[in-house]
């Protein structure tokens, strides 16, 4: 079957996130994640030229360490139990997993969160476009056409989504949460517009690891690519063959 006809093609996925955009613009009030994507001046318009992404560098990451965590949830107005639901309810923008080689017995402390792929399941499941990818690899959801299908949540092999199941109060301005919704990290998309770092990196240098590095993958002078030119790194499940715009060293 030809692309064209195919009902999961990319351009059937981009028409039906229009109209679903379109159709959500009557219905739910307050911004959209994809109005924040284009909310940056015509001439700093987003583009591919730009790849964010992340190295998280285990070594430097503390075990007992929950800096990234605490600031995420602080910045993006997420935390656990919230609203008095089930731990298996709560949202995980953002997680320490622990490792231990059973081996050697080395235990291994990193953050988990959105890989940002460049090949996203997420966004290739989605019905409706909500889940969508920018330009410069930022991988979103947009509330106003989220259907709480959950495909997403199936899709990821990194288990770093999670749905909203109760009403939510005192949303921060910069990041429209909802009821019936999916969620996940956004690199701090407000904040990388305004040329700023994503809380997480902040804190993390702010407490002294300096385990996470954020920058532009495709630009050869950055910290990042450097590091990455450098030192060795590994992508989480790089089996799957995504391109992760997060990347580890010391797993």
């Amino acid at each position: 079957m030809s692309e064209k006809n195919n009902s999961h093609s990319p351009e059937r996925r981009r028409f039906l996130g229009s109209t679903a955009v379109l159709a959500g613009v009557g219905v739910t009030s307050g911004i959209s994640l994809v109005e924040l994507a284009q909310a940056k001046p015509d001439d700093q318009a987003v583009n591919n030229s730009i790849r964010w992404g992340m190295l998280i560098d285990a070594n430097k990451c503390g075990t007992d360490c929950s800096a990234c965590v605490d600031a995420c949830s602080e910045e993006q107005g997420w935390g656990v139990s919230q609203h008095g639901g089930s731990p298996e309810q709560d949202p995980g923008w953002i997680r320490k997993v622990h490792l231990r080689d059973k081996q050697t017995g080395k235990e291994t402390s990193l953050p988990m969160l959105c890989q940002h792929c460049e090949t996203a399941p997420c966004v290739d499941v989605c019905p409706t476009g909500a889940s969508f990818k920018r330009e410069d690899g930022i991988v979103l959801v947009d509330r106003h056409t989220c259907i709480g299908c959950r495909y997403c949540m199936m899709a990821c092999p990194y288990n770093a989504r999670s749905f909203v199941h109760e009403a939510i109060t005192d949303q921060k301005p910069h990041m429209p949460r909802g009821k019936g919704c999916v969620e996940s990290c956004t690199f701090c998309v407000h904040r990388i517009d305004k040329d700023q770092s994503p809380a997480c990196v902040e804190a993390c240098h702010k407490d002294g690891h300096q385990a996470m590095t954020f920058g532009d993958l495709n630009n050869p002078e950055s910290p990042i690519a450097k590091q990455l030119k450098s030192q060795s790194s590994t992508q989480i499940r790089s089996d799957l063959r995504l391109n992760q715009g997060v990347r580890y060293q010391g797993v």
